[in-house]
């Protein structure tokens, strides 16, 4: 499943947004315990703009703390008798809030600053404040109060502090205990929390707060100065020069001048405002890139395409979060820039013109270690292709999508339409030394109203031109931000449908239905009910992952998810399908990750009507299904049963289900498994080649736990009908699967498709495999299929397909497993689809 990335906003492009996904991978669970979320009504005029806590500390920029405020409204909003407040972002009973008293006011549209704590480090003062304060602010995590009074606040969690009517607005950061809604991103030393330009309020501070460079601004419009010696005179120099040839700009934090170029494309809109500019006269170095981003911040630049420009600023490398700790590459760009406009519509740089053989088919050298000091080789690796040309103008022609459009206005192409293609228009990722270089991102700079965003499915593709700048973003890697979109063209792709499984055939999915929660709306529910009953054809028993409780992701302790599956089966009646009956064991609350208060558990739903359930009880979220035998054959202890619940294989992950089914007399064990996320590992295209993946030891544990349980299994009877399936949340190269199916206890049936079919999930445009179904050899007739419903389309039920398996279960008996066989045949040959009397 995922969790966002990033807040979802309209037209985000560029927006400066903190990060949880990584790597080329799942998507993300965040595991972990919240407190209830804020409440209060969102204000209509003054709001909390922007947080900054790492004022003085070691290798930061500026001297201060500061809590900037802004106004929503269109007069003029009185100030006195007004504060802001500070707590501590983990609020102890001793913790009390600290108090700064505003005067004045703040105008309709404008700014003001308060001046916090100064420490010992930092170069640059802020600009003149509007108000004082001493108040000494963690850099990474706390929570900030404009309150109606100046006495100081008493609450100490969310729901109290919604509770007090003085608060005006509020703004949890990082870890912060006490927030509107989920608290913002960590911010660090050389980072702040700011809002939209917009001042957009929703009282979600994750969503309307975003972690980026500090830009402090006072009621007059100034801001603080750049980086380094303020009395430092800027020193000349060309855009390659200040691009230099590796990742890292040899002016980083230094002022520069006589920066001259064309602007090439302006970004008018988001929190990352800004124009590019391109150098028309070249040096003849390869590695070095004529582009330059000009970072603006909330203001919209006075610039327009064709201008040319000479600037001066201050050369930043912009990380998505912490640079010293950072994953990610960075973007070299002038800010706190000032220019003047020589003359208007001058003739733009060529594009560079990106063809299928044009950028390097290896990824990055392969070092352990951080590349960002290296010599640049864009020749031989494609991060160092696209870094050379970092902010300069590309352009792709007829680009086929191979990631769909999702929420946040983005969608993936290929620039390699022969790289490992999939038979429906994707990009099959094979292996880890194998990512698909040719894949890019793309997003869009033209305002909505003029051209709105294309809803396109992979296989679709961008007719024509697509062009503009590159860049590195965090999420997705190296992004075009396109100044000219491709018309979109519709391929038809269809989303497929399983044939229906014959009266001898027990049929067995798997289907991560991506958070499901009563609060959804009804129509998620409708979609994947069609799912189920058309695409899937009604199997016979469907694992589900990502089943969260009654009330989803509010954190208040219930468990249960009976109103969840319901309302689900339901759903599935209502589409035609079987009355489905459910399954599951509540879990410890908040012990198994994901999002906080949601309790995502796996369960079973089973027709009836084909394949009756062994009920055998026992089974609770801390104890422990095991294997017992009983005149040769193997049953459970419990029945549903959890493996190993209290092993710390388990800590903050789904705990595996097993279950005991009778289908026409034979036994059938399925278990039903969501492993823990790759939240935590290194990106692919980040900074440290190859990435580290980190979350891959969890994995492994879980798989040697799964494998030892099927072992005992196996081992009290060989001849046992086994089906493991669910969200693994691994690729069948990974070491977990490897795990998994050593013994020769079980197949994974994903190996037994062609190599270009073998995936359920996309990810930044990679078509892989997270999903699985494995099988014991005792199943007879196996038939597998993954059903492309989903992870392919723009409009998505889940991230994830499904995929099913249909088999002749055994009886451990050959006599019988003949007759059997001769009557699936039969039944075969005759096309019978009715239960078998």
């Amino acid at each position: 499943m995922t969790i966002s990335r990033r807040p979802a906003v309209g037209s985000t492009t560029g927006v400066r947004r903190a990060t949880l996904s990584v790597a080329v991978v799942t998507g993300v669970v965040l595991s972990g315990v919240a407190a209830p979320a804020a409440l209060a009504a969102p204000s209509a005029d003054a709001v909390i703009a922007e947080v900054y806590g790492g004022g003085g500390n070691s290798g930061t920029t500026l001297t201060n703390d500061f809590v900037e405020l802004g106004n929503r409204g269109g007069t003029a909003f009185p100030l006195d008798r007004y504060s802001v407040q500070y707590l501590p972002g983990s609020a102890s009973p001793t913790s009390t809030w600290q108090v700064t008293n505003l005067a004045g006011s703040v105008g309709a549209g404008a700014r003001y600053l308060v001046a916090e704590g100064k420490g010992a480090g930092g170069t640059v003062a802020l600009p003149t404040p509007d108000a004082t304060g001493a108040i000494a602010m963690s850099a990474a995590a706390g929570t900030v109060a404009l309150v109606n009074g100046t006495t100081a606040l008493t609450c100490k969690t969310a729901a109290d502090c919604a509770a007090d009517p003085r608060v005006k607005d509020l703004v949890g950061f990082g870890a912060a205990t006490v927030r509107e809604g989920s608290p913002t991103a960590a911010p660090a030393n050389g980072t702040s929390v700011s809002r939209a330009a917009s001042l957009a309020d929703t009282d979600d501070n994750s969503a309307d707060f975003t972690v980026g460079d500090a830009t402090a601004t006072n009621s007059k419009g100034e801001t603080a100065g750049g980086g380094g010696d303020p009395g430092q005179p800027p020193v000349d120099a060309k855009i390659h020069d200040i691009q230099g040839f590796t990742r890292i700009s040899p002016f980083k934090d230094k002022k520069v001048g006589d920066v001259t170029g064309i602007v090439t494309a302006v970004r008018g809109f988001g929190s990352s405002r800004g124009f590019w500019m391109t150098d028309p006269n070249p040096d003849s170095d390869p590695r070095t890139s004529e582009g330059l981003f000009v970072f603006t911040g909330s203001t919209t630049p006075a610039v327009a395409v064709g201008d040319a420009i000479t600037a001066s600023g201050t050369v930043k490398e912009f990380y998505p979060d912490a640079p010293a700790t950072s994953n990610y590459q960075s973007l070299t760009e002038l800010s706190s820039a000032q220019w003047t406009v020589g003359s208007h519509a001058n003739p733009l740089p060529a594009p560079t013109v990106i063809t299928p053989d044009q950028v390097p088919d290896v990824l990055a050298p392969n070092t352990g270690g951080n590349i960002e000091p290296l010599p640049l080789e864009p020749a031989k690796y494609s991060l160092d292709f696209w870094e050379s040309h970092e902010s300069e103008i590309v352009s792709v022609s007829d680009a086929r999508v191979v990631g769909p459009s999702n929420s946040y206005d983005e969608l993936y192409v290929t620039t390699k339409p022969q790289q490992n293609p999939t038979p429906r228009g994707g990009t099959v990722y094979p292996s880890y030394d194998k990512i698909n270089t040719g894949v890019l991102k793309v997003q869009s700079i033209i305002p909505f109203d003029q051209q709105p965003f294309p809803k396109v499915n992979t296989g679709d593709v961008l007719t024509g031109v697509t062009s503009g700048p590159v860049e590195y973003s965090s999420f997705g890697g190296y992004t075009l931000f396109a100044s000219q979109l491709g018309a979109a063209k519709d391929s038809k792709l269809q989303k497929e449908v399983t044939r229906r499984q014959r009266p001898g055939e027990l049929a067995v999915a798997t289907y991560n239905v991506e958070n499901l929660a009563p609060s959804d709306p009804d129509t998620k529910f409708a979609q994947l009910a069609h799912g189920i009953v058309d695409n899937l054809a009604a199997p016979d028993v469907v694992n589900l992952e990502e089943i969260q409780d009654n009330d989803g992701a509010t954190n208040d302790g219930v468990v249960a998810s009976d109103v969840t599956l319901k309302k689900f089966t339901d759903a599935i009646v209502a589409a035609g399908g079987p009355h489905y009956q459910a399954r599951e064991i509540d879990p410890v609350n908040d012990a198994d990750g994901g999002q906080p208060g949601g309790n995502i558990r796996v369960g079973f739903l089973f027709n009836p009507a084909r394949v009756s359930f062994v009920d055998r009880p026992g089974g609770g979220a801390l104890s422990s299904v095991d294997v017992v035998k009983d005149h040769g054959k193997a049953h459970l202890t419990q029945s549903p049963g959890r493996v190993d619940p209290t092993n710390e294989a388990w800590t903050d992950s789904r705990k595996p289900l097993a279950g005991e089914f009778v289908f026409q007399g034979r036994t059938v064990f399925i278990i039903a498994n969501h492993f823990n996320s790759k939240g935590g590992d290194q990106p692919t295209h980040g900074r440290y080649q190859p990435p580290t993946r980190s979350s891959e030891v969890q994995r492994q544990k879980q798989a040697t736990v799964l494998q030892s349980f099927v072992g005992k299994l196996l081992t009290a009877d060989p001849g046992a009908n086994v089906v493991v399936a669910g969200d693994l949340n691994d690729y069948q190269f990974s070491p977990a699967l490897a795990k998994l199916t050593s013994g020769g206890y079980l197949k994974d049936l994903i190996s037994t498709l062609p190599a270009a079919e073998r995936y359920s999930y996309v990810f930044e445009g990679q078509s892989q495999v997270l999903d699985h179904i494995l099988a014991s050899a005792a199943l007879r007739g196996v038939d597998y299929d993954v059903v492309h419903i989903n992870a392919e389309f723009a409009d998505q039920a889940s991230d994830h397909d499904p995929q099913i398996v249909r088999f002749r279960p055994s009886a451990g008996n050959k006599l019988a497993d003949w007759a059997y066989d001769l009557a699936d045949y039969v039944d075969q040959l005759l096309g019978r689809t009715a239960p078998r009397k």
